[in-house]
């Protein structure tokens, strides 16, 4: 991805950051420190909170979809965006290596909506099928007064073999394994929307591929990884990321290395649309978006090429001493 050149005579204006739009990352972070403070939490992974049960681990993650809803709501579609909500939850355990088993739902909606409601439905149905997940149950609340619209989330249970939980710490010498996301996911919509309503509307043809539209590209649904855990456990992968809100920076999660990215995975073409539309710069989309990599894992160099074999990974890079991760001439921290 190459941001638009900046000639000299570019207005600085014109360049969208996800910050300008609402969504401050540090500001976000430091707002989650402070809540975790408070009640002292004991959190053991970077995804996924763990509870001994004896032999084996009980695991929660929670998450929702995102301002992705606002471009369902607005395209009148939310066939889909059920599957972001399993898939934001799962990814996150299967990123701490735990199984997911069993989710619950949580659907807050100014005015009960039958079409809207089987539509969210179906698309949960369609996620629980691909996670191989139950269903546990759910709450609908109606609250006119607090939501505008709707707001779909949800909390995944999972269970692991207390060996099978990956210890989180990549190793200096271990090779990166990429695998592919399906376009932008859930994360960093506020920050797409604002820049693709510029000039167009979410019924206008994509530019790169005119049978679809900017909204029907908008809410591909995001990649459920929990096929990948057989292999990943099989292959002693040490550590994982999830690539979410922070774009690459999700990489460090995996502890305090230098990550270096040299053969990257090609990003999806609406990644291109969105930065010269919002004219956003190459360090903020990769600090935003995942950019083609929707998931990334560190294991021995002797061990990733068996595990590229067995999956539909690819080998992006290797682990060093230090503290950033380096990707298409950037370095991010």
């Amino acid at each position: 991805m190459t941001a638009p050149a900046d000639d000299g005579n570019s207005d600085d204006s014109d360049k969208l950051t996800y910050a300008d739009t609402g969504v401050d990352i540090e500001a976000s972070e430091d707002a989650t420190a402070a809540l975790l403070e408070a009640f002292g939490s004991d959190l053991t992974t970077e995804y996924a909170g763990l509870l001994d049960i004896g032999d084996r681990y009980l695991a929660l993650a929670t998450d929702g979809v995102g301002t992705k809803l606002l471009v369902a709501e607005a395209v009148d579609d939310a066939s889909s965006i059920g599957i972001d909500c399993i898939a934001m939850n799962v990814n996150d355990l299967v990123a701490a290596g735990v199984t997911p088993v069993g989710f619950v739902d949580y659907l807050a909606i100014d005015d009960p909506d039958e079409t809207l409601t089987n539509e969210i439905g179906e698309g949960l149905a369609v996620g629980l099928e691909q996670a191989d997940l139950t269903m546990l149950g759910g709450e609908t609340a109606v609250m006119p007064d607090v939501v505008e619209g709707f707001d779909l989330a949800g909390t995944c249970v999972g269970l692991a073999d207390k060996d099978d939980v990956f210890d989180g710490d990549a190793q200096v010498g271990d090779a990166l394994v990429g695998f592919a996301s399906n376009g932008i996911h859930s994360n960093g919509l506020t920050l797409a929307r604002e820049a693709v309503t510029r000039n167009h509307d979410y019924d206008d043809p994509f530019p790169h591929d005119t049978d679809r539209t900017i909204g029907e590209e908008l809410l591909r649904p995001t990649r459920i990884y929990t096929d990948l855990l057989e292999s990943m456990h099989e292959h002693s992968v040490h550590a994982a990321a999830h690539v979410t809100g922070g774009g690459w920076t999700n990489l460090l999660r995996m502890g305090d290395r230098k990550y270096v990215v040299d053969d990257p995975l090609p990003a999806q073409p609406i990644f291109e649309f969105v930065q010269e539309e919002g004219n956003v710069t190459d360090e903020e989309m990769h600090r935003t978006f995942n950019m083609g990599t929707g998931f990334v894992v560190a294991l021995s160099e002797e061990r990733a090429e068996a595990l590229v074999a067995d999956t539909d990974g690819q080998l992006i890079g290797r682990v060093e001493e230090g503290e950033s991760v380096e990707i298409r001439g950037l370095s991010l921290s």
